[in-house]
C-alpha cells in the first residue's frame, strides 16, 4: 500500500514537471509571435538631428553638377523623404521600386531625395542610369551624411513641410520605410517608440 503511494506520488510530480515544461515552451512560444507581429518599424539610431529639430539649411551637390538647396522643400510647402542608398548596397536596390510607390503615391504632399555620402560620381550616374532614377533628385554630399549620423544603409528621413526632422532610421524592409510615413501620421519619433508608449500607458491603466 506504502509503495503504491509512492509511486502515485511520483508520478503526480512527473506529471507537474512536465506540464510547467509545456506551460514554459508555449510561453516563449506566445513571445516569439508577438515580436513577429508587432508592427515593424524603421530602427531609429542615436545621434544626428533628432525627430522634432529643425533640418539645417544645406547646400547639396547633385550628380549633374549643378546644386540643390535643402530647405527649398520646406519654403515650397512640401515634405521631402531622404533616402540614403549605395551602388554597392543590394537591399537598397530591392527597396528602390518602394520609394518610387511611395514617391508616385504621396506626390500631393510629398517629394523623394536620393542621396549618398560617399563614392564616385561617375559610379552614381551610372548605377542612376540603371536603376532610371532621373526622375528624382540625387544628391551626394558628405555633410548630409554626417548632420544624419548615417551609419548604415539603407537610411531614410522624413523632413515635414516645416522643415522638421519628422523621422528617420534604418529601413531594411519596405514596412520600415513606411513606417516613417505611418510615424509622421501619428505624430510619433518612430512607430516603435509609439507601440512601447502605448504599451507603457496599458500597463499603468
Amino acid at each position: 500500500m506504502e509503495q503504491a503511494l509512492l509511486m502515485s506520488n511520483l508520478l503526480l510530480w512527473l506529471v507537474v514537471i512536465g506540464l510547467a515544461v509545456v506551460v514554459l515552451a508555449l510561453a516563449r512560444q506566445i513571445g516569439v509571435l508577438h515580436e513577429r507581429i508587432a508592427p515593424a518599424g524603421a530602427l531609429t539610431l542615436s545621434g544626428g538631428i533628432a525627430a522634432g529639430d529643425a533640418v539645417p539649411p544645406m547646400e547639396l551637390p547633385t550628380l549633374d553638377g549643378a546644386s540643390l538647396h535643402l530647405d527649398a522643400f520646406a519654403r515650397a510647402g512640401r515634405a521631402v523623404l531622404v533616402f540614403f542608398l549605395a551602388p554597392g548596397c543590394p537591399v537598397c536596390r530591392s527597396l528602390l521600386p518602394v520609394v518610387r510607390r511611395l514617391a508616385r503615391e504621396e506626390r500631393a504632399w510629398l517629394d523623394v531625395l536620393l542621396a549618398s555620402d560617399g563614392g564616385e560620381p561617375a559610379a552614381h550616374r551610372a548605377y542612376a542610369a540603371e536603376q532610371r532614377l532621373d526622375g528624382m533628385p540625387y544628391v551626394l554630399s558628405r555633410d548630409l551624411g554626417v548632420a544624419f549620423q548615417v551609419s548604415k544603409l539603407p537610411y531614410a528621413a522624413l523632413v515635414s513641410e516645416q522643415g522638421v526632422l519628422a523621422a528617420k532610421g534604418l529601413v531594411n524592409t519596405r514596412e520600415h520605410l513606411e513606417s516613417l510615413i505611418e510615424a509622421r501620421r501619428l505624430e510619433v519619433a518612430s512607430i516603435n517608440d509609439y507601440v512601447r508608449r502605448n504599451g507603457d500607458e496599458e500597463m499603468r491603466a
